[in-house]
């Protein structure tokens, strides 16, 4: 068990580490984050295959292909500004859709694919059809918008701004999540919410809250300068006096972070116990399923965009 997840992760590090190397070096002005594509995809739609699969593993109905593919769509539609650039072009200013836009379309977008593929299959005298139609949305929803807002956050900025913000996300996430699991393993007392998660406990929330914020002060003190070099964020100054500063941006990020990675953590818990599953799936050895991996990043990156969106970091 340990040595597949050895394995395992350092399979999933050393591709990550060259598709960041690729990406903060060779990308096209513009279309920055294009590198990291595809492996924001396949977490995406492994993530979307294993709730699917729970899903249907509950008793409940859910048309896994058309989910899947609704999802590639949500995740995709925060591309389409990237054409213009990889064209030798410069993707209009006054578009009225902008950028982020694109992620509504698709999203909109998805909900009727989902819904074209029940019309086609429909038979009068068979049930399912609702049950089908939300679970795909949902799944595809689920799955698809975070992974989607992932690339818009490499985008935001110049060169390789947003890929300092996208790695100081994953970095105060997932230590977060060390902190959390070492804290509630030393001096958890108290459940935090047994029925979901008989594991957590109040104790190790707290251990999470202090080591996400230390590590986010040490991202936006050092990591993040080295990374982003002499480009320029989203905005010129932070909505609130002094939020551009690393230790109040580590005051901001690191609680809310810590707090939002334990919500997508909890809510995987939920589906998992619903569906009888140990795992999400099976996918990566000695990790489990792609969901266990992308549970806490699925919850964090709305938070974290917003902060680094507001000045954190500017």
């Amino acid at each position: 068990m340990l040595k597949d997840r050895l394995r395992t992760s350092a399979v999933i590090i050393t591709v990550v580490a060259v598709l960041l190397y690729l990406d903060g070096n060779y990308s096209i002005v513009g279309a920055e984050g294009l590198w990291l594509l595809p492996l924001l995809l396949f977490f995406s739609l492994g993530t979307a295959w294993d709730i699917a699969t729970m899903v249907r593993a509950s008793g409940r109905q859910c048309q896994r292909n058309s989910a899947l593919v609704a999802t590639a769509v949500v995740t995709l539609s925060s591309t389409i500004p990237m054409a213009w650039p990889v064209a030798g072009a410069v993707y209009p200013a006054d578009c009225p859709v902008g950028e982020l836009g694109w992620i509504v379309i698709g999203g909109i977008a998805a909900v009727f694919i989902t819904l074209m593929v029940e019309m086609n299959r429909y038979q009068s005298d068979e049930k399912g059809t609702i049950e089908r139609t939300f679970s795909g949305v949902f799944v595809s929803a689920y799955a698809g918008l975070p992974f989607a807002l992932m690339v818009a956050l490499r985008s935001l900025g110049d060169g390789n701004w947003g890929l300092a913000a996208l790695l100081t996300m994953i970095a105060v996430t997932k230590s977060a999540d060390a902190g959390a699991y070492f804290a509630g393993k030393t001096f958890g007392k108290h459940k935090l919410i047994p029925r979901l998660s008989p594991g957590k406990t109040w104790q190790g929330l707290a251990g999470g809250i202090v080591t996400a914020t230390i590590v986010a002060f040490a991202c936006l003190s050092w990591l993040f300068p080295m990374i982003k070099g002499g480009a320029d964020g989203p905005v010129s100054e932070a909505v609130i006096d002094g939020l551009a500063t690393p230790f109040f941006g580590a005051l901001l990020l690191g609680p809310l972070l810590a707090v939002a990675g334990l919500i997508g953590d909890l809510a995987e818990s939920m589906i998992k116990r619903d569906s009888a599953a140990k795992d999400s799936g099976t996918l990566l050895p000695g990790l489990g399923g792609v969901w266990d991996v992308s549970d806490s990043l699925i919850a964090t990156i709305l938070p974290a965009f917003l902060c680094f969106a507001a000045g954190v970091a500017a």
